[in-house]
C-alpha cells in the first residue's frame, strides 16, 4: 500500500520561506500526476499546487509566485518550495494526486506563519 509522508513544516515569521517534502513507499510517485494540497482550520481542503507527470505545472491564485512545485524522480518526492510566506499560508500541508486524491492520505506537516 502506498504511504506519503510529509516532512519539512514548521514555524516561520511572515516574509519568511520553507521548504515541504512528499515522500512516498510503496509506489513510484513518477507515474502519477501530483499535487500539494492544504487545510486551514475551519476550512475545506483545497489544492495550493500541481504537477503533471511530465513537469507542467500548475498554481491557486492565492500562492502563484511564491511557491514552486517539483518533483525529483530519482528521490520519489514532490517539493513544495514557499517564499513570502504570510499568516494566511498557515494550514496543514498535505500531497496527493491530482486531480482527485486518489491515494490514501498521510499526516500532513502544520506550516504556522506568525510573528
Amino acid at each position: 500500500q502506498v504511504q506519503l509522508v510529509e516532512p519539512g513544516g514548521g514555524l516561520v515569521q511572515p516574509g519568511g520561506s520553507l521548504r515541504l517534502s512528499c515522500v512516498a513507499s510503496g509506489s513510484r510517485l513518477s507515474i502519477f500526476n501530483m499535487g500539494w494540497y492544504r487545510q486551514a482550520p475551519g476550512k475545506q481542503r483545497e489544492l495550493v499546487a500541481a504537477i503533471t507527470r511530465g513537469g507542467i505545472t500548475n498554481y491557486a491564485d492565492s500562492v502563484k509566485g511564491r511557491f514552486t512545485i517539483s518533483r525529483d524522480n530519482d528521490k520519489n518526492t514532490i517539493n513544495l518550495q514557499m517564499n513570502t510566506l504570510q499568516p494566511e499560508d498557515t494550514a496543514v500541508y498535505y500531497c496527493n494526486t491530482s486531480p482527485g486524491a486518489l491515494l490514501p492520505w498521510g499526516q500532513g506537516t502544520q506550516v504556522t506563519v506568525s510573528s
